[in-house]
């Protein structure tokens, strides 16, 4: 019998290569927060195949949500709603997270949520403290970076984005050629912190006026550095270049980040995405964030900046709470970018 003092979520994340399920009391309680990582079955190309992805989603989706449920000792009957990713992501992928979902809500007559896989990353601090609103998000993963400004709740601005490269694919991608294995960025990060900046790579637009952000000049000049090394058979301080890569992009997320605190100012400023467990962007940040008195910084736990379901459903309940529904045409949206209390575009 369902209490009617909590709301129960039943949420699904597929966007990628991690196929996650999770059960979310009220949106801030995680009663279960199921990931089956797909890492080792992408090493070997070097990066995330979709096909491959779409795949082992398939094989796994099914036990995910049977343990979600077990590990949350809930039932279908307990639950409030379910939601899911629909976009931004691979559609494949993406497809898989809503059939299973939406097979879910249509069995047992349950109202389904469509959640911007984004707006997930910036809910997963719910997940630790409530959310001040108006907040400010530094979003940086492997496919994003965004600076999105949140007066109220539920209303999503970004005020800056990445113009190519987001950060963590020019982690990979330099990655490689340090011959780092993907996913690149914490053996990146663990290098640079026994290395020194000692190449000055570019700071792409960090003095131009706007909070957008360029990563493939400094991606272009590692390895053209790198490779001129090798021509001229001169052996680099791998542990130097990382360090130097590393401060390039953590100079160009604060500086921004800084900037845009002062033109918009916030109670909160939320470091989310895969790359917010980066040691390096975590400490500079909450150095900087000093000087903002008014503001505090929350900084999404390690085991939550990855991709979950857990913080799907922190977003999930939220957006219930806001009347926010699908239904069962609801489809894949890879290029979704975020909307305010709007419904999906139902094909």
């Amino acid at each position: 019998m369902k209490s009617v003092s909590r709301d129960l979520i039943l949420s699904f994340e597929s966007s990628c290569d991690e196929t996650s399920v999770a059960v979310i009391e009220n949106g801030d309680t995680i009663l279960s927060n199921v990931v089956a990582t797909q890492i080792k079955s992408h090493q070997r190309f070097g990066g995330v195949v979709p096909e491959v992805a779409s795949r082992h989603h398939i094989e796994q989706i099914t036990s995910c949500i049977k343990d979600a449920l077990t590990q949350a000792e809930v039932d279908y009957d307990d639950l409030s709603a379910v939601a899911v990713t629909y976009g931004p992501g691979l559609v494949g992928a993406l497809l898989i997270g809503i059939t299973a979902a939406k097979a879910v809500a249509w069995a047992h007559q349950l109202p389904l949520i469509p959640v911007n896989h984004l707006a997930g990353h910036i809910y997963a601090a719910q997940l630790v403290a409530p959310i001040e609103f108006p907040a400010m998000a530094l979003v940086v993963s492997g496919g994003h970076t965004e600076l999105v400004y949140m007066p109220v709740e539920n209303k999503f601005e970004i005020i800056g984005e990445t113009r190519d490269d987001a950060a963590g694919e020019a982690y990979d991608k330099i990655g490689r050629v340090l011959g780092i294995n993907y996913p690149a960025g914490k053996p990146v990060d663990e290098l640079a912190h026994r290395g020194q900046d000692t190449f000055n790579f570019p700071r792409a637009m960090d003095h131009d006026d706007n909070f957008d952000f360029s990563f493939s000049g400094l991606k272009s000049a590692f390895i053209n550095t790198v490779h001129h090394a090798d021509q001229i058979h001169e052996q680099l301080n791998k542990a130097d270049l990382a360090a130097s890569f590393q401060q390039a992009v953590i100079d160009v997320l604060s500086d921004k980040t800084v900037r845009a605190l002062r033109e918009f100012p916030v109670k909160q400023l939320i470091l989310a995405g895969g790359v917010a467990a980066n040691k390096g962007l975590r400490d500079r940040l909450t150095h900087d964030i000093q000087r903002f008195t008014n503001t505090k910084l929350e900084l999404v736990p390690l085991s939550l900046c990855g991709d979950n379901a857990a913080m799907i459903g922190a977003a999930g309940e939220m957006l219930y709470r806001h009347d926010v529904r699908a239904d069962a045409r609801l489809n894949a949206d890879p290029g979704l970018e975020f909307e305010w209390l709007k419904q999906p575009q139902q094909n």
